[in-house]
């Protein structure tokens, strides 16, 4: 049996993470759109034998990352505007051979059939390195896009969203693996007893025909999750092969990685069945101080109203900009939470007796996740405690700024991982599944076959 080792994803915005990430000497935000730029960062973390390039997506503009509403006209935010990811996977795929592409995309707003279809395409145009990132949409405003008046409540995002992916696999396992018989004497293009229509009547979706794509190289792209809540557990613990967590300490990463771990019995599903990738934001250098410097250069950049701006966006859209920026954290006792990104940004603010400020500047880099500097062997000493302690299967790396910070990583933390044995020299596989050692899904019309034939 081959030894456990860390998986990877590399988080990378063509702006960077860090709020100030833009504003780098090294970073190229007018090129924030140019395909030959995320085609070098995507050659960068395949060089680093990341497992995927993972991308967040909106269906609205994105005012939270550093400005708020009332600073429209200023225009301070780096995450405005975006490529929709399906499509930019699908151009960077053609350049790449490894790296697998993990694309956001909503259960509240899209619609089954469409998405099953695209995500099919992209594991079919990627040969089998296709991920989706099962959202609900937590953004208030993108209802206004699609003509709602109000954003549905978060029990009823996440109902529609199991129906959903319920859905989803069902149109994936349309045809089975050998439908297509391509038999040039006889005629036959395809044996249509191995097309099967899902037929799905629910609370949510009536989708009766069959997907028009045939069963893509990994049966299914691969089911990411980034959920923290009670419902997102739940969902995950169901249906994710991938989960995206923000936690700040070791205790409070074990806790939620064995609570996950403990449901999937419920579902009848393996520990193996799911990597749990908590995010990190890493600042390394040669020495601790550089590395030190790095962190206090971006925090340096980071406009007094951007600050606030992005403790709105992720602690419930309270202004505080009647405050001083250095007095302590107000007391919020009145606020309706209603994330747990949102009680995480107040309790990071009561346990460290921050400011307004310092509040800002901690989360700045990561937005609640975690975030290390020093040395390569400083802070692969962490990482490693949390892979061997029950607190992480991998990492969803954040590099602060782009290109630097993503450089800095494939420089001085792969090789770090790989002196101890816990990182990969070469990708193990073709598809992302091989790769993460995930195990291909069984068409679920295949496996039904014997018990049909059983009953008759």
């Amino acid at each position: 049996m081959s030894k456990r080792q860390i998986k990877l994803g590399a988080f990378i915005p063509t702006t960077s993470q860090h709020a100030a990430g833009w504003r780098h000497p090294q970073s190229r935000p007018q090129d924030h759109l140019s395909i030959d730029y995320v085609i070098e960062l995507a050659k960068t973390a395949e060089k680093g034998l990341f497992d995927a390039y993972f991308l967040a997506d909106g269906l609205s503009v994105n005012w939270s990352h550093g400005a708020s509403k009332s600073k429209q006209s200023i225009g301070y935010s780096d995450k405005v505007v975006g490529f929709e990811p399906v499509t930019l996977f699908a151009a960077i795929s053609a350049v790449t051979q490894h790296i697998g592409f993990i694309a956001t995309a909503s259960t509240t707003y899209e619609e089954p059939y469409l998405l099953a279809r695209k995500f099919a395409s992209l594991d079919h145009i990627s040969k089998g390195r296709a991920a989706w990132n099962v959202v609900t949409t937590i953004s208030a405003d993108t209802a206004r896009n699609f003509g709602f008046t109000a954003h549905p409540d978060a029990k009823v995002r996440y109902e529609r969203a199991d129906e959903f992916i319920e859905v989803t696999q069902k149109l994936w396992d349309s045809w089975e693996d050998d439908s297509f018989l391509y038999n040039k004497e006889s005629g036959q293009f395809f044996d249509a007893s191995k097309q099967h229509e899902p037929l799905h009547a629910g609370k949510y979706f009536n989708v009766q025909g069959s997907l028009n794509v045939s069963r893509s190289p990994q049966g299914y792209p691969v089911i990411v999750q980034a959920g923290q809540s009670e419902d997102g557990r739940e969902l995950a613990a169901k249906y994710a092969e991938v989960i995206f967590t923000a936690q700040q300490s070791l205790e409070d990463a074990q806790a939620f990685y064995r609570d996950v771990k403990v449901r999937l019995g419920k579902y009848g599903r393996h520990s193996d069945d799911l990597k749990i990738m908590p995010g990190v934001s890493i600042f390394v250098a040669k020495t601790e101080q550089e590395a030190q410097e790095k962190y206090e250069l971006l925090n340096s950049l980071i406009h007094p109203d951007v600050g606030l701006g992005l403790i709105s966006g992720l602690a419930g859209d309270i202004d505080l900009s009647q405050f001083d920026l250095d007095a302590p954290f107000p007391k919020l006792e009145d606020i309706e939470i209603k994330s747990s990104r949102q009680q995480m940004m107040i309790e990071i603010a009561a346990k460290h007796n921050f400011s307004i400020r310092q509040l800002y500047e901690y989360i700045a880099s990561a937005r609640g996740h975690w975030t290390l500097i020093g040395t390569a062997e400083q802070v692969v000493d962490q990482l490693q405690q949390w892979f061997e302690n029950e607190a992480a299967d991998g990492f969803n790396v954040l590099p602060p700024s782009t290109p630097a910070g993503l450089n800095d990583f494939v420089e001085f933390i792969v090789p770090e991982l790989q002196r101890r044995g816990l990182f990969r020299t070469e990708y193990e596989g073709i598809t992302l599944r091989e790769n993460l050692g995930l195990k291909r899904p069984e068409n679920r019309y295949v496996v039904a076959k014997p018990n049909t034939a059983e009953a008759s």
